[in-house]
């Protein structure tokens, strides 16, 4: 189809391969634990502490990451930081919890 005297081949760009972002979704929900999403910043670091905090008073046994390239953060279609991934779901984003409200919500997730 020719729009403005251009030829269109009806290929797909590299980043919107639907394969990859299909893989990387379905890695994500596959893999158990938690995942602060973030760029490292003050409000990334302070989610990431009261979630620890809150894994620890209530023994979970979790591996916690924190996950700092945008591509893995947009794979889960977060577009507020910080953000917290439990078992491969978003729970949280765009803002810092505090202690009990990690807890409740790795609560609910176990």
């Amino acid at each position: 189809m020719r729009i403005f005297g251009k030829q269109t081949t009806g290929k797909a760009c590299g980043c919107q391969t639907p394969s990859i972002k299909a893989a990387a979704v379905n890695s994500n929900e596959e893999e158990a634990g938690i995942k602060i999403l973030g760029s490292g910043c003050a409000k990334c670091a302070a989610l990431e502490k009261a979630v620890r905090t809150a894994a620890e008073e209530l023994k979970l046994n979790w591996p916690i990451a924190h996950v700092t390239d945008w591509i893995e953060i947009a794979a889960y279609g977060v577009m507020s930081t910080p953000a917290l991934v439990v078992k491969g779901k978003v729970v949280s984003y765009g803002k810092v919890l505090s202690v009990d409200e990690a807890k409740t919500l790795l609560k609910q997730s176990c």
